[in-house]
């Protein structure tokens, strides 16, 4: 494949480290161009199965007689929710299955299609957003992409459908990381798991990745929840954001991204071949896969339950760094799914305050579903314990004076305490959640409780109003969804 990228594609320069960059036209995922197939109400953007119909016959007519690349390959490991899944895609768009190949565990004697995404890159689609349509069909298990040359369409083709195949097994994918912890690292002595969970550039990648007390990357983006705690993971490699990756902060992903076998897109290339993962010209959501045998990780065959989760919030202004949720916060917490967009949602995303519940853009139908099954799995998981974590600021804005970022290193502080058990917690009577009063490797205490930041700026007020319209506005946010059980909308 990489052959047939050097010999098809545009835009294709070979980087200092050997590996290769595609700068694509397309710069992230494309919601306003997907679509389910369906004729009734699934509370997502539809279309009609007759108008599906017609594009896929523009799509099969467009195939005939071109050549095709066909990728085959698991959604999992071997487990209750390994599915099958391929990819179809024009000889000259190599560069996407060469990509696809490192996420998907390999098929065996045994493998079948669950899922199929169909990719035609090359055939745009007039008068749907963009010019691409993205058509996800759940009964045929089948996603047709047209126009877009963005390889997250291909991903996302197939961990679309793994939210319902796991859903209707009894557990619930989570867009989320997934990372344990070694038993003598841990205070009972047994190795631990957490997921992280976060919309996409809000640090899930780099926070799963990040060592803490000799913990191992599992898994980097979605992974199924099951009765009892149990976890599994969804791919063999990463799909990692490159914007500002540097080999102090996140060591791991910069080997994966500049081994010779990584594959890069929409990251600054000169024509020297050398990358600045710091250049925005092109777009801020540059991005690399690699798959996880070349980096140190944990295997994922008999992954511990699940002991921790984590909701990421790039937050800036009210959201401590760290904060344990009470019991019957966490699925409130989980249905809010705070954050300010980044360049990874694209433009209708990108810094606007977001709401998105289980920070899981993918799920199928009705998000209620989402907060009732999670209810229905802490049951079964009584020992779970659960943090909301900012990884953006305090006090405002770059722009606001006085104003404080919690860095990777301060995130990494917090992951360390919750596992060691070292942070000493009290109640914040705004939220009724806990907030730090130390954690060890956090010397400023006004990252970990905002509300003193905003007093020694004399900022009181603006805080108050603050506390009172974030409130308000969850309040009215979780009253959106039809059959939410009621627990989850209390705050």
């Amino acid at each position: 494949m990489r052959s047939w990228v050097l010999e098809y594609m545009p835009r294709i320069q070979e980087t200092e480290f050997g590996n290769l960059n595609y700068t694509a036209m397309v710069t992230a995922r494309l919601a306003p161009s997907t679509f389910f197939v369906s004729d009734t109400e699934t509370f997502k953007p539809v279309i009609s199965s007759t108008e599906a119909a017609e594009w896929a016959r523009k799509q099969d007519a467009y195939i005939t007689g071109r050549d095709m690349i066909l990728i085959e390959g698991y959604i999992g490991p071997e487990s209750e929710v390994q599915a099958g899944a391929r990819l179809y895609i024009e000889k000259t768009q190599a560069n996407i299955p060469a990509m696809q190949q490192q996420l998907y565990f390999p098929p065996d004697g045994a493998w079948s299609p669950e899922f199929t995404t169909i990719y035609t890159p090359g055939l745009p689609a007039p008068g749907k957003p963009n010019e691409c349509l993205i058509m996800v069909d759940l009964a045929l298990g089948l996603t047709r992409v047209l126009g877009s040359d963005y390889f997250g369409e291909s991903k996302m083709g197939g961990l679309r459908m793994w939210n319902r195949f796991v859903f209707d097994r009894g557990g619930l994918a989570c867009h989320a990381g997934l990372k344990t912890f070694p038993g003598d690292q841990t205070p009972d002595g047994d190795e631990e798991a957490a997921l992280i969970i976060g919309l996409s550039g809000t640090g899930k990648t780099t926070t799963t990745f990040r060592q803490q007390l000799g913990s191992m990357p599992v898994q980097d983006d979605f992974v199924a929840l099951m009765p009892g705690g149990r976890v599994f993971s969804s791919e063999n490699g990463c799909f990692a954001k490159t914007f500002g990756l540097d080999p102090v902060d996140e060591p791991t992903i910069y080997f994966g991204t500049t081994h010779p076998s990584g594959w890069l897109e929409n990251v600054s290339v000169d024509s020297e071949g050398r990358v600045d993962f710091f250049d925005t010209t092109h777009t801020a959501n540059g991005r690399s896969t690699f798959p996880l045998s070349n980096i140190p990780h944990r295997d994922p065959a008999d992954l511990p339950p699940a002991k921790y989760l984590l909701i990421l919030n790039r937050n800036d202004n009210i959201v401590p760094a760290v904060a344990r949720l009470a019991r019957d916060q966490i699925a409130t917490y989980f249905m809010l799914g705070e954050t300010r967009g980044t360049s990874a949602g694209g433009a209708a995303e990108q810094g606007k305050n977001l709401r998105v519940p289980g920070t899981n853009p993918f799920f199928f139908t009705n998000d209620a579903l989402q907060g009732n099954r999670l209810l229905e799995l802490l049951d079964s998981m009584p020992n779970l314990q659960a943090f909301v974590m900012n990884t953006g600021r305090v006090g405002g804005g770059e722009e606001v004076d006085g104003s404080k970022k919690v860095s990777i290193a301060d995130s990494a502080a917090a992951v360390a305490g919750i596992v060691s058990g070292t942070i000493e917690w009290v109640l914040d009577s705004d939220f009724g959640y806990e907030v730090a009063a130390s954690v060890p490797g956090i010397d400023d205490i006004e990252l970990l409780q905002p509300r003193r930041l905003y007093e020694a700026r004399e900022r009181l007020d603006e805080y108050h109003s603050l506390v009172d319209r974030i409130q308000s506005e969850r309040t009215e946010y979780l009253a959106r969804f039809p059959g939410l059980e009621p627990s989850v909308t209390r705050l």
